[in-house]
């Protein structure tokens, strides 16, 4: 199978290469490395793709911007994939209220360039979209909720499970990332819907994994585990570090657009993809595992406002998704991804002072 992977150096693109790589499979990568340009050097990913070119795999980059209409085209004209899985993105909420135009032009018509190209050229051929659960904004925060020690919990007896599909998406505020990435969300699932296509929006929660390239405006949990090993300091954002997410590791993400691929369930589906209640913490939950695990004491200060459209509490309701596809289901737990993250980020800090 020939697979295009966009955001191929990044957490969830690089993740999919290796994972359908060593599988046998066909990877085009496609990277432009607009993270660099996004974050600075904090969110260079080249290291990344030069570890990829290093694997005994069928794996090709293509240096290709997804806003260049053109050049996606004729990638699509030329390989005609049978499937597509597309983690290109600028992810920040912040940074998208500084470049809006870039923000929208990645997020939602860099989805529709790659769409139109694959109904083209491969209109039967599986599309799978990382989306995010921030195409909810903050209707979430209308939920009551109980405030614990640690964190916030849900006191509604209706979210024991988190969030689900079926929470709205307007009339509320997302920050303009969020607005961009529900653009594409929406024209994802249309294609499937209109056209007959085998799409999906797989709506992700913390994403996170030891290649992570966190930074402060974007990777919370990779950018903490960062901070504790190199003893720089840390500023949490509102809610009293107690807000909550759900970290799902990359190769459980991936192992979600296997079964999708292979079995496409409905045209235009969705799904909540993240590490569910049970990989869920809060933010001070999360400083506690760094000392615990890792021995690792964090620097932090907290700030009184938080950031525009940030849940106070999230975490996704996997209901339908375990329901579609049985042999899915959340394989490595928080500890394990928080003790993947720090030898990780030890190795990097090692090889950086050797």
């Amino acid at each position: 199978m020939k697979i295009i992977v966009t955001g191929s150096s990044g957490l969830i693109g690089s993740e999919a290469v290796r994972y359908f790589g060593k599988k046998g499979h066909q990877i085009i990568g496609v990277d432009s490395n607009l993270r660099k340009y996004f974050f600075g050097e904090g969110g260079d990913t080249s290291w990344n793709r030069k570890l990829l070119q290093e694997l005994p795999i069928d794996f090709s980059h293509r240096n290709i911007d997804i806003r260049n209409r053109e050049e996606v085209l004729d990638l699509y004209k030329s390989e005609q994939p049978d499937a597509t899985i597309h983690c290109a993105a600028q992810p920040s909420h912040d940074l998208a209220a500084k470049i809006p135009f870039d923000d929208f032009d990645t997020n939602a018509v860099g989805t529709m360039n790659l769409l139109e190209a694959n109904r083209l050229h491969c209109i039967a051929s599986p599309f799978v979209y990382m989306s995010t659960n921030k195409v909810y904004g903050d209707a979430p925060n209308e939920i009551q909720l109980k405030e614990l020690e640690r964190r916030w919990e849900y006191d509604d007896p209706g979210y024991i499970n988190g969030i689900s599909e079926d929470c709205r998406i307007d009339q509320c505020k997302h920050s303009l990332f969020g607005a961009s990435k529900a653009a594409a969300d929406i024209i994802v699932q249309e294609y499937g819907r209109y056209f007959g296509m085998p799409t999906v929006s797989f709506r992700g929660g913390c994403l996170t994994g030891p290649q992570h390239s966190g930074v402060e405006l974007h990777g919370f949990l990779s950018y903490l585990v960062k901070v504790a090993v190199t003893a720089k300091p840390y500023t949490i954002f509102g809610y009293k570090g107690k807000q909550v997410r759900d970290q799902i590791h990359s190769e459980d993400v991936v192992k979600a657009f296997e079964v999708f691929i292979e079995n496409p369930h409905t045209p235009g589906a969705v799904y909540n993809l993240g590490g569910g209640k049970e990989n869920s913490a809060s933010v001070l939950e999360c400083i506690d595992l760094i000392k615990e695990i890792g021995g690792y004491e964090v620097n932090y200060s907290l700030s009184e406002e938080n950031r525009i459209g940030d849940h106070i509490c999230y975490y996704s309701d996997l209901s339908r998704l375990r329901s579609d596809y049985p042999n899915w289901d959340i394989r490595i737990s928080l500890s394990q991804i928080i003790r993947e993250m720090i030898t990780a980020e030890e190795q990097r800090l090692s090889e950086t002072l050797s």
